[in-house]
């Protein structure tokens, strides 16, 4: 288990924390994330409708995010990105993959398009362990990467606004 323990503080083993982080990500490997966070985890990202709570919920977004995505990987940034402070950890990420499968909810078909984002988790930590999660990064350039938002100035886009400003009257009525 690569959990940070009292005895077992400091950079060193916040280092072997988030390598075994990456690589239960990267490998999709749901019995490790198990091992990384509280059995109360609050885990908040932008591609979840609302908070995914407790290991079963994160084990769930894992499989999904990996059913859209068959190649996501998760890197650092050049230079790595971290800061702790007491019980917080701020790390900077960077995710890439090819949408291959639905992503569901709400039920995006497959575009085939590449992504690449970076963001930054928010760690609350409690006994060597994430306890509340919070990622961070532009969810609308992602959107865009995979063909689900269109391109700004776009004809595309000038119809989508369209469509808002119809539903923005009806909805005055």
């Amino acid at each position: 288990m690569a959990s940070v323990s009292a005895q077992d503080t400091g950079a060193a083993a916040l280092r072997r924390f988030i390598d075994s982080y990456v690589r239960a990500w990267n490998e999709c490997d749901t019995a490790s994330i198990a091992e990384l966070i509280t059995e109360d985890i609050v885990w908040a990202d932008p591609a979840l409708p609302a908070p995914a709570r407790g290991v079963a919920e994160v084990q769930d977004f894992m499989r999904v995010s990996v059913h859209a995505f068959p190649d996501l990987r998760f890197s650092e940034p050049d230079p790595p990105v971290l800061a702790v402070e007491g019980d917080t950890v701020l790390w900077g990420w960077r995710m890439e993959g090819t949408h291959r499968g639905e992503i569901d909810p709400p039920g995006f078909a497959p575009t085939g398009r590449r992504m690449a984002v970076e963001g930054v988790d928010h760690w609350t930590m409690r006994a060597g362990r994430i306890a509340r999660y919070r990622a961070y990064y532009d969810m609308n350039d992602l959107a865009r990467q995979l063909g689900i938002v269109p391109e700004p100035g776009s004809r595309a886009e000038r119809g989508m606004v369209a469509l808002q400003r119809l539903q923005a009257r009806l909805a005055r009525r």
